[in-house]
């Protein structure tokens, strides 16, 4: 009895493991980060976190409804949940406590956020210029327009960006093959390959840049910086170029790559097939704001 009550408490850590290993390392981060101001929450109003129960999510969710956009709503209740089976406690998101009270909210906050805005390839000129006019090192200059080129037209997110290796790294006739090991979107693991072709004009092609960067980097990494740095680089260099930096974002060279492509007609399947979505819900999201104007029933009205 012993020895049975004793593998299966092996098999307990193991599942528990897999469940852990089924996630991405920054994903993890974030989950927990949720959970811990759910957990702040409960131990201000003397509140049982973990296991805890529907009504106490319930009341969070509304406290939260206060001061939080819809969306951190819903992230906020699936880290709790996945947090809850990390631990291997079950947590009822379907209790009438929980869903109607969302519906509520939702219905008084609305669910539209205004998305940060994404850095079409006219902005992204603007930056190279900036940082060509910089009074920075030749090292730092190459590293950056190598890293914006990059993350723009291979639509990388911030992790998968600094997380290239020089393995990764095929040079080709036709332009450069990176090969990415694992995504958010990628749980399982398998990896993709993102094909970028030569530009024309070499001052803005990602592949002559990075072959440039390449040449003075030491090290295997390929952009041996954090992924939050990524984002304040980009920043950085949309403020001198006169833009509001704060309505970007880390995230504004994908999004900017699948606005663009979509722009200059680019298929559904072909801009995820770059940036790895897995549903096509945010892709149409990207196509609606780029053919606004294009799509837009005044055109028809000859003024």
């Amino acid at each position: 009895m012993t020895e049975l009550t004793t593998e299966i408490k092996k098999l307990e850590i193991e599942t528990l493991d897999n469940l852990k290993m089924s996630k991405a390392q920054n994903t993890i981060r974030a989950y927990k980060s949720d959970f811990n101001d759910f957990t702040k929450f409960c131990i201000k109003h003397s509140l049982k976190s973990m296991p805890t129960e529907p009504k106490i999510v319930s009341l969070y969710l509304t406290h939260l409804s206060k001061i939080s956009k819809f969306s951190t709503l819903k992230r906020r209740l699936a880290s709790i949940n996945v947090m809850h089976k990390f631990k291997g406690h079950y947590l009822d998101l379907k209790h009438p406590v929980i869903v109607e009270n969302l519906l509520g909210i939702k219905r008084q906050i609305g669910i539209y956020q205004k998305p940060k805005k994404p850095i079409l390839f006219n902005d992204l000129k603007l930056l190279i210029e900036q940082i060509n006019e910089s009074k920075e090192s030749n090292f730092k200059k190459l590293r950056n327009k190598s890293l914006i080129l990059i993350g723009f037209s291979g639509g990388f997110r911030r992790s998968e960006l600094v997380a290239i290796t020089k393995n990764d790294i095929e040079f080709v006739k036709e332009g450069v093959k990176i090969f990415v090991k694992r995504s958010k979107s990628d749980q399982s693991g398998e990896g993709m390959i993102k094909a970028i072709p030569y530009f024309k004009d070499s001052e803005y092609c990602p592949v002559t840049n990075l072959k440039n960067w390449l040449v003075e980097n030491t090290s295997n990494l390929v952009f041996p910086i954090s992924d939050k740095n990524v984002a304040l680089i980009i920043k950085r260099y949309l403020a001198k170029a006169g833009f509001d930096k704060e309505k970007y974002a880390g995230h504004s060279l994908r999004s900017g790559f699948a606005t663009t492509t979509a722009k200059y007609g680019a298929s559904e399947r072909n801009i995820m097939a770059m940036t790895g979505h897995k549903s096509v819900d945010m892709v149409r999201r990207y196509i609606k704001e780029a053919n606004l104007f294009e799509n837009n029933a005044l055109n028809k009205i000859k003024i």
